[in-house]
């Protein structure tokens, strides 16, 4: 039998080196779904419970794998559920590759159905590549520009193929016009040289300073032993955005943590007070979490020349690999005699882990939400992987998980979609099965479709080395960060037809879907919950039940903030009286002794 245009396919995605395919199938992919009956498993079809978690376990896949993933759906519904997940990756920077059915090509434009016009519907999210085979003699071109654009410019593409087309016999693209090859697999990582000129100025401005604040993103994480070596010789602290919360651990004394919103106050005062910055492969968009403009001299060091300079006015911008900027610029930096300001720093980052550890341990009702987190901080395996999910968890992730170094975490960063939580933990371990993986979900994100994904890992768990998977639910019935976002920003009450959530057992689902379920309703059971979840020989729920008036105090809330929660309280919140009093108790732990000012 001839090879078909899907046979093809798959054998092309083996070529790259695609172990697995996040996937639902559908009609419009059938003869797709035939290739891989006969492909032996290789590449492995995963199928989810909907096609966009398809797309975001293929996110997760990519982020903790450093390679492409791809997911598979079909035409009309299929490709629309795509959307999300592939939007989420585009926004993150992960390179992803979607292949998508559509319907024969006799019927296109004949209002057929479940005919939509894909070209339009993925325009925006797959702007760097976007191509329909109409013909065999087009591939393999198009699925290797997929790759080699998903790699390079670190975004998703999409291949769309007609259903007939992937029924018909490959044939090779002929030496031939208009005819176009393509050469083998793979492709180099792109390491974009620094400008020399632009190093020595950088390293001018640095030598200056005398208060030097460094901010990474995600795009330090593959020069996490330069900054830290920048930061020694500069005597300078490191604040990280969200994505960047692995870049360094948080055992370093002059890590600050988080910043902006879900940050800390050490990052919070780091910029308040410094007088230079240096900005390393992030793009935290918050600029008024970073120093008042004209206070500070900055540098801005990033592979993408389009992203620099809008986030805050630098004074130079060094448009290259991270790794390499930093080896060129180290050694042109001159150590700082004077480590007054380092000394605070690590002082102020002392100071505030105490300070923390004191608010996950306030009483609350019935479990303070801080301290699910915090008792995972005590326990988390060297190698585990740490995925959250939007909402008030993410708070938490940010504030109060401290992160020790080879543990790698991340959640939906800029898009910030519920729901990633679960999947994202699915396409880690896919990435890395034999690591342990910590999915945090809030119940919201879990209602939505965290539930239906226990199905798919209960499917799944027999094929990771370290079966470990445990996803821990924030149970507190309330849809809780848009609950504070009317409250701090609003000035309004929470709404509870709005707000409140139907109450279930996550750990009764966990067990009819075929894993361990375990429930903890009182803090002197968190601990032991955890160190049997993490000492499982297979996938945990584990359903605590939480606080939801437990309030995530930004690390400097402005006085329209604190206006707007008595203008909510006044205006006849339900939870008036207990919300009033947990944010009261939260707070005291800041002025408590021991804290440096």
């Amino acid at each position: 039998m001839s090879e078909t245009v899907a046979d093809h396919v798959l054998a092309r995605l083996r070529e790259w080196g695609v172990e697995q395919v996040f996937g639902y199938p559908g009609d419009g992919i059938n003869g797709l779904v035939v290739a891989f009956g006969a492909a032996d498993d290789r590449p492995r079809f995963v199928q989810s419970r909907h096609e966009e978690m398809s797309a975001l376990q293929a996110v997760g896949y990519a982020k903790f794998a450093g390679r492409p993933g791809v997911c598979l759906a079909t035409s009309g519904p299929g490709a629309i559920h795509l959307l999300n997940g592939l939007y989420d990756a585009k926004l993150d920077h992960v390179p992803v590759v979607a292949i998508v059915g559509q319907t024969e090509r006799s019927a296109m434009g004949g209002a057929y159905q479940q005919e939509v016009d894909l070209q339009a519907l993925f325009k925006d999210v797959a702007s760097e590549y976007l191509v329909e085979v109409n013909v065999p003699e087009q591939l393999p071109n198009a699925l290797d520009r997929a790759f080699r654009t998903a790699i390079t410019r670190r975004c998703p593409t999409v291949v769309i193929i007609p259903s007939d087309v992937q029924d018909e016999a490959y044939t090779a693209p002929a030496h031939a016009f208009k005819q176009v090859p393509s050469s083998p697999p793979g492709t180099a990582t792109p390491v974009l040289e620094p400008d020399p000129d632009a190093v020595a100025a950088a390293a001018e401005i640095l030598n200056a300073g005398r208060r030097v604040a460094i901010l990474v993103g995600q795009g330090a994480r593959g020069a996490a032993a330069e900054v830290e070596q920048i930061a020694d010789v500069l005597g300078a602290g490191v604040a990280k955005a969200l994505l960047g919360k692995d870049v360094l651990p948080d055992d370093l004394p002059f890590v600050t943590g988080s910043i902006g919103l879900l940050g800390t106050r050490p990052s919070y005062e780091m910029m308040r007070d410094c007088d230079t910055l240096l900005i390393v492969g992030s793009n935290f968009p918050y600029s008024q979490f970073l120093p008042e403009f004209g206070q500070a001299r900055a540098v801005q060091v990033d592979v993408d020349g389009s992203l620099v300079g809008m986030r805050y006015p630098t004074e130079l911008t060094v448009v290259a690999d991270a790794r390499a900027a930093l080896q060129a610029l180290l050694p042109l930096l001159r150590g700082r005699t004077d480590r007054a300001w380092r000394e605070e720093i690590e002082e102020n980052v002392a100071a505030w882990w105490v300070t923390v550890e004191r608010q996950c341990r306030v009483d609350a009702d019935p479990v303070n939400p801080m301290r699910i987190v915090w008792e995972l901080s005590q326990r988390l395996p060297a190698n585990a992987i740490v995925t959250a999910d939007s909402g008030s968890v993410a708070n938490w992730y940010a504030k109060c998980l401290r992160m020790p170094a080879g543990v790698r975490g991340s959640l939906s960063g800029t898009l910030a979609t519920m729901g990633a939580g679960v999947p994202y933990a699915i396409g880690a371990k896919f990435a890395h099965p034999d690591r342990p993986a910590i999915a945090l979900m809030g119940d919201g994100a879990m209602q939505m479709n965290g539930m239906a994904e226990l199905l798919t890992i209960a499917r799944y768990r027999h094929r990771w080395s370290d079966p470990r998977l445990v996803v821990c639910v924030l149970h507190n019935n309330d849809l809780n960060q848009v609950t504070w976002e009317l409250r701090a920003m609003g000035g309004a009450p929470k709404f509870e037809e709005s707000q409140t959530l139907p109450d279930i057992s996550y750990a009764a689902v966990a067990v009819d879907a075929g894993l361990v379920g375990i429930t903890v309703r009182t803090p002197d059971e968190l601990g032991p919950a955890w160190d049997r979840a993490l000492a499982a020989d297979g996938p945990v729920v584990l359903d605590v039940h939480c606080d939801p008036e437990v309030p995530p105090i930004p690390p400097h809330a402005t006085l329209d903030q604190g206006l707007a929660m008595v203008k909510a309280v006044l205006g006849g919140d339900p939870s008036a009286a207990h919300l009033v009093v947990q944010g009261a108790k939260e707070k005291l732990q800041e002025l408590l002794p021991g804290r440096k000012r």
